[in-house]
């Protein structure tokens, strides 16, 4: 089996890129690759749990991208099992393009970062939006973070990758 993300990722006109710039053999060599990523591991389910914010990516059905900031304690993005993750999605700017795009188009990029150790976690997946179902909020909910929970999504991971940190800033909480 190939990696789940490159098989999701290295479409048609990226591998026409890779063979463009010269980096088509590494591409084969990454989509060649055990083991496949697409569950999560330990490593993966404590990178998560310490987590206090991440960048979800969705689009359109007209294909428009749209990438928004998500934030809160520590833990707030939960692994409820090595495919499925979840989060309390907290009041904000009333704006919905990201419950839009999902409610027309499911695919998810979550962009996690650890500036302090120079480390990225991309995960591919299909998401799905709950406004109602008091089992998932009650493990999904922080008592102790008193922001107002509008919903839950839950995304089914399919693919994960970890980013190189060449040309990463080292930046640390205050």
């Amino acid at each position: 089996m190939s990696r789940a993300f490159a098989q999701l990722a290295f479409s048609d006109a990226v591998k026409a890129a890779q063979s463009r710039y010269g980096a088509r053999e590494l591409g084969e060599r990454v989509e060649a690759r055990d083991p496949p990523r697409n569950s999560l591991n330990d490593d993966l389910i404590a990178f998560i749990a310490g987590a206090d914010s991440f960048f979800i990516g969705t689009a359109s059905r007209d294909g428009w991208p749209h990438v928004q900031h998500r934030g809160g304690p520590p833990g707030f993005l939960k692994v409820l099992d090595g495919h499925t993750l979840a989060f309390a999605d907290f009041a904000g700017n009333k704006q919905y393009i990201t419950v839009g795009n999902l409610s027309e188009n499911d695919r998810v990029l979550l962009f996690i970062i650890d500036y302090a150790r120079g480390r990225r976690l991309k995960i591919w997946g299909r998401a799905t939006v709950i406004d109602h179902d008091p089992a998932l909020l009650e493990k999904v909910r922080d008592p102790e973070y008193k922001a107002a929970i509008e919903r839950i999504i839950r995304i089914d991971v399919l693919a994960w990758d970890l980013n190189c940190h060449q040309h990463f800033p080292k930046l640390v909480h205050a």
